[in-house]
Order: structure tokens, then sequence, then C-alpha cells
């Protein structure tokens, strides 16, 4: 028979359950929890997973994660978990997470593995820097492979790009959100390019070591990716062959399962009236062949834009799924 697949992603936005939270944990459970159970998901790639320290202490732990998924299949699902630089984990804030009903026979945190941070040094800043330093990224890529129950294998990249928000430049800030000169925001807005398009390089990277060692590989890419159709990190991950220039590569693209939504429906997020598709679903040519259908939760998304500075029980961002049909064991 054949083995139906559900892949989703999933930011569930600042999911934390520390002291005077608004909304509380309990009231973001009641929203979360029945999306989570809507999704009906075999592999969940989650972001935005905050940690929070045990009663009494003890290493950080993604206890708000725990509370929301008590009570659904989720619990019981196999879980990789992003690391933070020095090889440890979780991180305080926005850690990656990978559920899984299938066995996880291995998963690593990407992060400058494969592409060195560059390096280079500010004009703008005050006072002047006098050496170039690392513009290292702000998330890894978590990486993890899946043992199916016909015997394939399924490799499964989630990932959340920086959003393009201009990165902080010495000596040029007025607060969070305000900048001293354009001159100081321009680079910075520089520097967040650099940061979100080399993890997506970092990722295709990735994706490329996992075809030269079988070309047929079924690949996933999910998550919150910060970018539309056709801006630079999407095509970096994607290298279309109208982007290479090389039929001889589709073999090597990834194709971006949301563009089979239908074109009223295909966004994530709502910001200021405009609909944007920033969280994505990418397949490799093997596995974009098996797809059976695309779904997009967004019916009751609110506006990021409108709702201002004030918390929402629930998510800016919509979830992604796409359900497969897989050959079965024989």
């Amino acid at each position: 028979m054949p083995l139906s697949l559900r892949l989703a992603t999933f930011n569930l936005e600042n999911l934390d359950d520390k002291p005077g939270l608004e909304p509380p944990l309990s009231a973001r459970i009641d929203v979360l929890r029945r999306q989570l159970s809507r999704l009906e998901a075999d592999v969940l790639c989650l972001q935005e997973v905050n940690s929070q320290h045990p009663k009494g202490g003890g290493p950080r732990a993604l206890l708000a994660l725990d509370r929301l998924l008590e009570g659904t299949p989720y619990a019981a699902f196999e879980r990789a978990v992003s690391k933070g630089r020095s090889g440890k984990g979780p991180t305080d804030v926005h850690n990656l997470v990978l559920l899984s009903r299938h066995p996880i026979v291995g998963s690593r945190s990407l992060w400058h593995g494969l592409v060195a941070a560059p390096h280079y040094r500010t004009v703008t800043a005050e006072p002047a820097e006098t050496e170039a330093a690392a513009v290292e990224w702000d998330r890894p890529v978590l990486e993890a492979e899946i043992a199916l129950p016909n015997g394939r294998r399924l490799h499964v990249l989630n990932l959340h790009l920086r959003a393009p928000l201009a990165a902080p430049v010495a000596g040029q800030k007025l607060a969070p959100l305000s900048w001293m000169t354009t001159a100081g925001w321009a680079e910075g807005f520089f520097l967040a390019t650099v940061k979100r398009s080399g993890q997506a390089l970092e990722a295709r990277l990735a994706v490329e070591s996992l075809f030269d060692r079988e070309p047929e590989a079924l690949i996933a890419v999910l998550g919150d990716f910060n970018a539309k159709e056709r801006e630079m990190p999407l095509r970096t991950l994607c290298a279309a062959p109208g982007d290479t220039g090389n039929p001889g590569l589709a073999a090597r693209c990834l194709i971006d399962l949301a563009e089979r939504l239908p074109k009223a429906r295909r966004f994530t997020v709502l910001h200021g009236g405009v609909p944007a598709i920033l969280d994505h679903v990418l397949a490799s040519p093997a596995l974009a062949g098996l797809v059976e259908s695309v779904e997009v939760h967004n019916e009751a998304l609110r506006d990021e834009a409108m709702n201002g500075e004030r918390p929402v029980a629930g998510s800016h961002h919509a979830p992604l799924v796409a359900t497969f049909s897989l050959p079965g064991s024989g």
C-alpha cells in the first residue's frame, strides 16, 4: 500500500512561559494546539521555540513546548532540536524543533559548518572599526534524517532565515527600531542581507552534499524563509534551471510547493493588508513528484502591522502542510 506522509512547517512566534507573559502560555495553548492538531503532520518543523529553566534550577529545556504538545500525538513523536554556537542547546530563544512520527536516525545543527563567516569592516560605526569582524548567522539550520516505513530515508532541513531588518551597527541606533542616520541603516541592512543569504547558501550546500550521495534523494527544506517568491534566498535554495542556466542541473533543483496553492490563498503572513508567502516547503524532484496536495491554514490570520506590538495568542504566521503518497514497502 502507498505510504501517506504529511510534512508541515509552523512558526510558533516566541513560544515561551516566562513570568508576566501576556497573553499567558495557557491562552496560547488553547489556540496553537488546535492548529497543530489540524495539521495531522507526520513530520513537523517548528520555529521560534524558546527554552526555560526548570523550577529548582538545571539546564534549559523546552518546557513550554512540552506543555503545548501534552495530550496530542506529537508528544510521543521523536524530536530533534537545534544547538547553539557552542554545540550545546537549546538556546534561550528561537530554537528550531523537528518532530517526527517515524524514527530520526541522525541530526545536526549547521552553523558555519559548511560556510565560514565572512569578515567585514563597517564604514559607519561610531567609534570607527579598525579591523574586520566576522558576520555570523543568527540561527543555524537543523538537518535530520528520518527512516520511513518503506525503507527509504527522508532528509529534512528546518530553517529560519534572518528577517530583512537592518542588523546593529555600533553607534548608529537611537532605539531598537530607530536609526541615527540613513547611512547607518543602509549598512545594517546590507549586513542583514549577508546573514540571510549566507544561511541560504549553507542550507543549499547541505542539499548539494545529499544529492552527491543520493541523486534521487527525498529532500524537504521547510521553515520561515523571511523571503517571498523570487527573492534571493529562495532562488539560492531552489537553484532553478532558469537561474543556473544549465538544464543538466535540473535534477538538483528544489521545487517550491507553495506555488501549487491558488494565487488568492498563497500567503502565510499579512502585513499592512498585504499578503505574502514567507514560509515555504521545498522538495527535491523525487519528492515533489509524489505530492498529492498542499494546504495553508491562513483563514484566521491576523495582520501583524495592524496589531502593532500587542502579542497574540496564536501566531502571525500560518502553518503550511504538504501531503505525499510514497510507494509502500512492497
